[in-house]
């Protein structure tokens, strides 16, 4: 795929912070972004790097009127020696392609999606942080946007990438966190479009997760949409438990996102010689198991806080804590490993990590 450069001038280009400790997450962007366009007649063409600025877009655009939208989320990490370390991009790229059908976009071949994320991070290599523990996030999108009021697919899309220099998701970083067991709304239904990564998503669980924040929990613990009773995945993560010696997370059933992270999770826990499940867990064995205390731990899994531990469930108007609290021994342990790999500083012995730039 031959891409196009067009760098911001020097008069162009944004100021930097000047404090990784305040960077947030995904309020500041850089200074370039990745744009494609697709037709029926032309396939994906006009592959660029161009200065980050406005999209025009027709207001008929289908994405603004049908949803057909979807994403990705990845980061570039500082490694040793001043590397630019991507995890398991391929994964994302494939995860999008299958967002794509299920959304009746078109796909991009996984090496064409690498290529430009490759030379998105090139080009704004100065943004990612040096810091342990910050790094660039990388945001692929795909929209509709055919002028059309008729409810059916697209016949043109556009494909852009922003990128932005983030630190921790929580606020209070690597720290055990609250969650609300939703017991009214639900995220997504098998059939549905809860194994996508697309908008529609998370703006179903905008409001639950709203009314959670206002009573002082950090997510939403989504259950199944029949019963409200087997559980499914967290707002921005996929769950884990750790019942006795047994690592345990629900199946990919249909209605959960197949998280990069989580995948990487359990591919490490066998590789260590753990007792790794991935089956059905309902809320009354997880009760169960925080009352005689067999649940040892349970922690979240996603690209923007890695690992997550998980201090307090609210289940039917009762909080429960787990583990007293506290960050559990094996939460620490899969975040040291996985960030390890990340940055460089842990043998790569699975190919994880791709080098840009």
């Amino acid at each position: 795929m031959e891409i196009a450069c067009h760098l911001a001038a020097p008069a162009q280009r944004k100021p930097k912070p000047a404090d990784d400790s305040a960077l947030g997450f995904g309020k500041i962007f850089s200074d370039h972004m990745f744009l494609m366009e697709y037709s029926l007649e032309r396939g994906w063409h006009d592959a660029r790097v161009v200065p980050y600025a406005a999209i025009p877009m027709d207001p008929a655009s289908m994405v603004l009127h049908y949803g057909q939208e979807i994403f990705e989320g990845l980061k570039a990490y500082r490694g040793k020696g001043g590397a630019i370390c991507l995890f398991r991009p391929l994964m994302n790229f494939e995860r999008m392609n299958r967002s794509a059908d299920r959304l009746c976009l078109p796909g991009i071949p996984v090496e064409d999606q690498l290529q430009a994320v490759d030379a998105l991070v090139s080009a704004d290599k100065d943004w990612i942080p040096a810091t342990r523990g910050t790094s660039l996030y990388v945001r692929p999108t795909m929209i509709a946007t055919e002028a059309g009021l008729g409810v059916r697919p697209s016949t043109e899309c556009l494909f852009f990438i922003i990128t932005g220099p983030v630190g921790n998701y929580y606020a209070r970083g690597f720290e055990p966190v609250r969650i609300l067991v939703e017991q009214r709304f639900v995220r997504a239904a098998k059939g549905g479009l809860g194994e996508a990564k697309t908008g529609a998503n998370y703006a179903a669980s905008l409001l639950a997760a709203k009314k959670a924040k206002e009573k002082g929990f950090d997510q939403v613990l989504w259950l199944d949409a029949g019963r409200l009773e087997q559980v499914e995945e967290v707002g921005t993560m996929n769950i884990f438990f750790v019942f006795g010696d047994e690592l345990v997370t629900p199946p990919l059933s249909g209605s959960i996102l197949p998280g990069v992270t989580r995948d990487s999770v359990l591919r490490i826990a066998r590789d260590w010689g753990w007792s790794v499940s991935e089956r059905p867990v309902g809320m009354g064995q997880v009760i169960q198991a925080i009352q005689d205390g067999s649940l040892r731990e349970a922690f979240g899994t996603g690209t923007a806080a890695v690992i997550s531990p998980v201090g307090t469930l609210s289940y039917k108007g009762k909080e429960y804590n787990i583990n007293g609290g506290r960050i559990g021994e094996i939460a620490r342990k899969l975040f040291d490993e996985i960030t390890g790999i990340q940055y460089g500083e842990i043998m790569d012995r699975y190919g994880w990590v791709h080098q840009a730039g």
